[in-house]
Parts: C-alpha cells; structure tokens; sequence
C-alpha cells in the first residue's frame, strides 16, 4: 500500500508525463489529491479500482475549428474546446467560456473541478467543461452571432439533455446563450433544455442570472455564522464586475453589507460610501463598457489602475470573483493584517495555494470554490428539471432551493472534514464529499 505521500507522487508523475505544460490542470489535480488521501487510506477499494487515476482522464476530449467572418468580410478562425469529464453521477455540466487566455490547460482544469462541484450540489450532474479563444470584446452582436452559429455547428453533434448540457461562463452571457441555442435548435430540429442559462421567454429558470452570486452570499452567511456574525455593517470588497461579482455584491448589500470596492481586468474603485450597483450593472451589463467610468458619475469615488491593488483595502469579507489564481499569498497576507474574518471564492480557483495556507494559518474563515459558488451550476441544474417536466418556478421557489442546496453543501463539507480528521477544513471536506459521491458511483458502474 502506497503512503499518502507516495500516491500523492504517483498521480502527479502521470498527469505531468501525460499533460505537460498544462500548471493550472495540474494544480487542481494536486489540491484534490492531496485532500483525497485519508480517504484512499480508509478506502482501499478506491485504490485497487484505480478510481482517482480514471477520474484524472476526461471521458472525451474535443477540440475543434471555429471559422467566423467578421463584418468586414475578414475570415477569422479560433479554435474550440469541450471536455467531457465524467458523467458518472449524471450528463455532463459546464458552461463554455470565450476568452483570450481559454486554452486546453484552463479548460481541463475548470472540467476537472466541476466533476466534484456539481457532486456538492445534490443534483444528478457530472462534469465538464468547454469555450474558445475568442474574445466577444469589442466585437458586434452580428459578429458574435456568426462566431457562436459556427462554434455550435461543431459542438451541436456532442451534446444533448441527457447527454452533455452547457452554460454560460466568461464571455457568454445571454447574448451569446441565445444565439447558440438557436443554431442547436436549427440544426437538431427539437426544441429541448440543451442549454442553460436560456431567457425566461424560452425555458430558463429564474434565479438564475443571480445564482452563483446569491449562492456564494448563502455559503459565506455560514461561515459568519461560525463566528458568530452576520452581514450587518460588514465592509465587503468583490474582485471583478461580471455577472458573479455584481449579483453577490446585491445580495450582501441587502443584508446589510457595505460593497466598498469592485474591478475589472483594467482596475478597481473604491466608494467608502458604497458602491452604486445601478450605475456598475449599468455600465457592465448594459453599455459594456470599462468600470473606471463608474468614477465620472460618482467623483468621490476612486480608481486605481491594475487590479490587483483591491486586497489592500481594509475589509471584513472577501470575495474573489474574478479569475483563477488572482489572489495570492502577498494578498491574503494584506487581508489577514486588514483583519478580514472570510473569504469565499466567487470564481473558479482565485486563490493560490499559498493563499489558502494564509488563510487556515490565521484563522480565517475560508469557502472554496467547488463548495461556495457552486449556486450557479445548481440552478442550471433546477433549470433542466423544469425544462424536463415542462414546468416553470417562481423566484422565491427557486431561491428557497438555492438557500437550501448552499447549506447542504456547507453541511456536506462541516461533515465530511470531521469525519476524516480535519474538523473545519472546508477545502479538505468539500474534495473529500464530492469525491466519496463520484469514487463510490464509478465503483458501482465497473470499469468503463
């Protein structure tokens, strides 16, 4: 039998052999391998079956063109990806980001995490992942248009119900959501919940525009809980202005919450006062411009070039919700000293591992991603359960299931982390939940 540190060893010498020049995949891999092993100790079944090394493998992995003309006339081509992870526990689940920085590292990494995510959710939903390179800044609606009908002419053939269900993510938002399921819709001939995160006029759920933001305000209600607080009177400062971002800003706001900083790619303000969310959603929802315009309106905010200035600022929550890994250990060291009491990440792995040691090293509270912002994903999935049944919800149906599904996870990670020794680890018990539920699933279906 292997040491934990022996099959910690083992995993990352296959995944670097075989996927090399993909960090932030490997990163993820180690984060649950590292968290896993009390529970392969505890559970040789998982490792006679190999469970973990399949699991490190996606099920299916396409890449594909994506040829596009612009208005000019101009042919283009990006490139696109989806990665079908495991669908041991239900259909795959992901949404599909358009960004410059999507390559197949990235995506690997956002798949591999949602395989243990949506296990977190109570929801029967595998994982996955998928997007392009493309960038929809700065480019026309006609123009995005065409780059989503090529995209789906590819992807369309893959995917289905009850087979591989995507989402929106960075760069696709209901625009761009749209103008994807009406290409699917045309080429399958069937109108059915492929998609989620659709407008309510055609089969979406409400909530969820405001799920993963309202969810991770649920998440982080617990850990202030833990402590003994609420949000009344806290100072909150939120990486990033998109649709996580904005909506979690909301949430916290009407509990009492002051939002003091927000950015963007560009930089972050600063409003002591409170950040005027009408004027961010206004500007980034609606007019999609920069948020260092926010200043014009409101001259006795702040702007401050670069955004990585924002952990600096004195604050009792924060809430990454930008990118991956943009929060480090030089940052949360700013917001230990600033005397922040919890951290709940928004987006998808914004802290490095070094900020996360920070942060258990002195006390704070902590909500990792597959666990706190997983609200987004399991609306998506209370979205294809009214589309299966042809129903719709109301929002305050809709929010109470959220509430509900946001402390279930928190209870799932409390639970799990002391059944295996490590009593309040929130990272440790959130791996080793989800992983239990996918681990025992596989075992159950045999070797496929």
């Amino acid at each position: 039998m292997l040491t934990p540190t022996e099959f910690v060893d083992d995993v990352m010498t296959i995944v670097q052999q075989r996927d090399p020049g993909e960090p932030e995949f490997h990163q993820a891999v180690r984060e649950i391998a590292e968290s896993i092993t009390p529970v392969i100790e505890r559970n040789p079944e998982f490792r006679r079956a190999q469970i973990f090394e399949r699991i490190i493998e996606p099920e299916r992995l396409i890449v594909f063109r994506v040829p596009w003309v612009d208005d000019a006339g101009r042919i283009h081509v990006n490139r696109g990806y989806r990665v079908q992870f495991n669908s041991a526990i239900g259909p795959y689940k992901g949404g599909l980001r358009f960004h410059p920085s999507v390559n197949l590292s990235i995506i690997k990494f956002l798949g591999f995490e949602q395989i243990f995510k949506n296990a977190l959710t109570t929801t029967p939903i595998g994982g996955g992942k998928g997007g392009s390179d493309f960038d929809p800044k700065g480019k026309s609606d006609l123009e995005v248009m065409r780059f989503c009908q090529s995209f789906m002419s590819e992807l369309y053939q893959h995917i289905g119900p009850d087979t591989d269900v995507p989402a929106g993510d960075i760069g696709v938002g209901a625009r761009e959501v749209g103008y994807l399921y009406g290409q699917y819709k045309r080429l399958a001939n069937c109108f059915v919940g492929v998609l989620t995160g659709k407008s309510i006029d055609w089969g979406g759920s409400q909530v969820r525009t405001e799920a993963t933001g309202y969810g991770l305000v649920y998440f982080v209600t617990h850990l202030l809980q833990a402590r003994g607080r609420d949000w009344q009177g806290l100072r909150v400062i939120i990486s990033g202005s998109g649709n996580v971002a904005i909506y979690a800003a909301e949430r916290a706001a009407r509990l009492g919450a002051t939002i003091v900083a927000m950015s963007d790619s560009g930089g972050y303000i600063v409003d002591s006062a409170g950040i005027k969310l009408d004027t961010v959603k206004r500007i980034k929802e609606v007019e999609r411009r920069r948020i260092c315009e926010y200043v014009d309106e409101h001259p006795s905010a702040e702007y401050h070039e670069g955004p990585h200035g924002i952990w600096s600022l004195p604050c009792d929550v924060a809430l990454p919700s930008a990118t991956q890994n943009e929060l480090d250990g030089d940052a949360a060291r700013q917001l230990v000293e600033n005397n922040c009491v919890a951290v709940g990440e928004g987006a998808n792995m914004p802290c490095t591992p070094e900020a996360v040691h920070v942060f258990a090293e002195n006390g704070v509270n902590f909500g990792p991603a597959k666990a706190a912002n997983a609200g987004g994903v399991a609306t998506s999935a209370l979205e294809m359960t009214q589309n299966s049944t042809r129903e719709s919800w109301t929002f305050e149906q809709v929010d109470a299931r959220l509430r509900n599904i946001m402390r279930s996870i928190y209870n799932q990670c409390l639970q799990a982390a002391d059944e295996y020794g490590q009593p309040g680890d929130l990272v440790a018990g959130a791996n080793i939940a989800s992983f239990l539920k996918v681990g025992r699933s596989m075992l159950a279906q045999g070797v496929v």
